[in-house]
């Protein structure tokens, strides 16, 4: 595991980056368009909704609006952006960031969409929390053009990213990745392939902990959250991280790791379940273990 800088030389292939596609419009989605646009690149957000591509272009808007009031440079965000729900739109990307549901079934007509369009020089960056990136390669012809770059929410903010080497990745693509995340102003952490890699891996444990120590009844959301903000210097407590990254995300994630892992320490809390089930999925329904519905 290795902490790089973002760094841009002469000698790396700005050429190969210049048309980005992002798959998925939903919240990092989102994130991720809005990050690449301001950075000067060509483009296109892809979903299979035009009602989640409407959305996403305000709430692209929005995201630029507060980074000028914090003061930030978005001159060229918004600018040469496509959005489309017709993959012959990503056919010309040289770089493709996937950022739908963890779901495998959803994921793999994904990649078998992107392997029927993409030049074969395109990158497949798989934005996921938990599928194995080499998992996700065998269903490309070209499997070493496959890496994982996992983007914490928000993502125009938050400078730091995982990367993710699958066993088939590339050192080329690696090197073209590396290029990307420079030219966005990212620095990344390099790790190898496992399921949730090393942050999920972690944190949805440590989440799906705290979700059991209040169906326990051990404490209230607010004294739990406070524990790890006011003892352990965290700026968010992991129940409000489990509202920010969605309790629907949270859920597949834990599924998905103890599919994987056959272990049931990964067991989802069924307090957790039942949230989901009833819709109070966090920030982006209004509800979760917090309320958010008087938020604009």
């Amino acid at each position: 595991m290795s902490l790089h800088a973002p760094m841009v030389t002469e000698s790396e292939p700005e050429s190969v980056l210049r048309r980005i596609a992002v798959i998925g419009a939903g919240t990092i989605g989102c994130g991720v368009a809005q990050a690449t646009a301001e950075s000067g690149f060509d483009t296109t957000v892809l979903d299979i909704s035009r009602d989640a591509l409407e959305q996403a272009t305000q709430n692209i808007k929005a995201g630029v609006r507060m980074k000028r009031l914090l003061g930030k440079d978005t001159n060229h965000a918004t600018a040469s952006m496509r959005f489309t729900t017709d993959y012959a739109h990503v056919s010309t990307a040289d770089f493709v960031v996937e950022n739908v549901t963890e779901n495998w079934e959803i994921k793999r007509n994904v990649y078998v969409e992107l392997d029927r369009v993409c030049a074969p020089h395109t990158v497949i960056a798989a934005n996921t929390s938990v599928v194995p990136i080499t998992r996700l390669a065998s269903l490309m012809q070209k499997p070493d053009r496959v890496v994982g770059i996992h983007f914490m929410n928000p993502v125009p903010l938050v400078n730091t990213v995982e990367v993710i080497r699958g066993v088939l990745t590339s050192e080329e693509t690696l090197a073209i990745t590396r290029s990307f995340l420079g030219l966005l102003g990212k620095e990344w952490i390099e790790v190898n392939d496992a399921p949730g890699f090393v942050s999920n891996r972690v944190l949805m444990l440590a989440v799906n902990e705290a979700i059991f120590a209040l169906q326990e009844q051990v404490a209230t959301p607010e004294a739990i959250d406070k524990i790890f903000t006011g003892c352990f210097g965290h700026k968010m407590g992991l129940l409000a991280t489990a509202d920010l990254i969605g309790l629907d995300t949270v859920l597949l994630s834990l599924e998905e790791l103890h599919a994987a892992f056959l272990d049931p320490k990964f067991r989802p809390c069924h307090l957790l379940k039942q949230m989901v089930w009833s819709g109070r999925c966090g920030r982006k329904s209004g509800q979760g273990f917090f309320r958010y519905d008087t938020l604009e």
